[in-house]
């Protein structure tokens, strides 16, 4: 009889031991000297949903940012186009080559406008500007040209 009480020893001071062991971790990872404010931001959610035709804080601040006016086509290719059209990438048209541009530019400019628009090839739609205006794609593709010829 005298093994039964070292066996329950023996699990009382393992469970004492996890228990110990258990408040150490979670004292060492507490948020000791944050404000409420630092612990709600290293806590807040990455991303918001926002549903089609709510007001959201992403749609609003598009609306501002978007209100500078329409980019130049400069502008525009020199943030999304150059990646691809600087080297060819993919057998992209390289701007200043006019012989790849060429037999594009004869297709006529609503062709090239759809095709950048809509997508071709390794082209995906309107190529890596997502937030592109119609306008400021044809804007581009007119700068492209121009400097292709």
């Amino acid at each position: 009889m005298s093994l039964l009480p070292q066996l329950l020893s023996r699990k009382v001071l393992a469970l004492a031991s996890v228990a110990t062991f258990s408040a150490f971790l979670s004292s060492s990872v507490s948020a000791y000297g944050q404000s409420p404010e630092d612990i709600a931001a290293r806590v807040a959610p990455v991303g918001k949903v926002c549903i089609a035709g709510e007001e959201c804080e992403v749609a609003s601040a598009a609306a501002t940012a978007g209100g500078s006016g329409p980019r130049s086509g400069e502008e525009i290719y020199g943030k999304f186009c150059t990646a691809c059209h600087a080297i060819g990438v993919a057998g992209a048209p390289k701007l200043g080559d006019a012989a790849a541009w060429a037999p594009r530019v004869a297709q006529g400019m609503d062709t090239l406008l759809s095709h950048a628009i809509n997508g071709i090839n390794a082209m995906p739609p309107r190529g890596t500007c997502a937030n592109c205006s119609d306008d400021e794609i044809k804007v581009t593709i007119e700068y492209m040209v121009e400097n292709s010829k």
